[in-house]
């Protein structure tokens, strides 16, 4: 699933590439994706639209419009948004001012679009935990010294902490030497500043890479994210780790796959 940096890339690229843009129609290919009861009404609330700002909270993508209402864009674990696209794998596509248009794909259906009068009433918007860059890190230590959970699960706790996801939790975990099994609660402060600081500069250093093309995510234009080429072990089960060269772990934690290096991360 696209994460904070995957979103966040494509929100800047929206930004630079449709802001101001007229939506003069909707195809609704597959009406999976559309979380709308009236199909009609999605086209109509979007049809002769303006594109008036975009942003990010989460792992959600906001797209406001000129009308008042919000195209709530949710990824999931394989949609992707192509701009300029060309409708061969779209599962709904907006045609723009300018006469170029705006893909949702998505191969296995999960996504999620949604017309909505204000995307903060959204039960998922209303449910995040605090952005990781609108944190300090006295506040951070606080709210971490406050849980009894393991650090790993905790840190993908959309509640907790919104944005970050598997990819980025096992990075930033291994690159401050926690182990994700720790106790939260039980990390000393200064575990807890160097995560902190951790977190933000591999959320800041995807972001300047485009993201991390796992699975099905691809930047606006249709081309992978570089940061996977980043990854110490993200995805690396067996292969030697990059610092003491012994084999990266793979464990189910919180239901989820979890990489690790046991000897580097205590």
């Amino acid at each position: 699933m696209p994460e904070l940096p995957e979103v966040e890339t494509i929100k800047r690229e929206l930004e630079k590439a449709v802001l101001g843009k007229k939506i003069l129609g909707v195809i609704i290919n597959n009406p999976c994706v559309v979380k709308h009861r009236r199909k009609e009404d999605f086209v109509n609330g979007l049809k002769n639209t303006t594109i008036r700002n975009i942003l990010r909270r989460g792992k959600l993508l906001i797209i406001e419009l000129s009308n008042g209402k919000s195209l709530a864009v949710h990824f999931k674990m394989t949609g992707q948004l192509v701009y300029p696209g060309d409708g061969k794998k779209s599962r709904v596509s907006f045609k723009l001012s300018g006469g170029r248009t705006l893909d949702f794909n998505d191969r296995r259906l999960l996504g999620e679009l949604r017309l909505v009068d204000d995307w903060r009433s959204l039960e998922f918007v209303k449910a995040l935990g605090p952005e990781p860059f609108d944190l300090t890190a006295d506040k951070f230590k606080e709210a971490v010294s406050a849980r009894k959970t393991k650090i790993k699960p905790l840190l993908m706790d959309q509640g907790f902490i919104s944005g970050i996801g598997n990819i980025y939790a096992a990075e930033a975990l291994f690159k401050a030497k926690i182990n994700p099994e720790r106790s939260a609660a039980g990390l000393s402060d200064k575990e807890k500043t160097v995560l902190f600081k951790t977190i933000k500069d591999i959320l800041n250093e995807a972001i300047r890479c485009g993201g991390s093309s796992i699975d099905q995510y691809v930047q606006l234009s249709g081309e992978p994210g570089d940061y996977a080429k980043q990854h110490k072990v993200y995805g690396r089960a067996g292969k030697a780790c990059f610092i003491c060269k012994s084999p990266v772990k793979r464990i189910t934690l919180g239901g989820r796959g979890t990489y690790f290096c046991p000897k580097c991360q205590k």
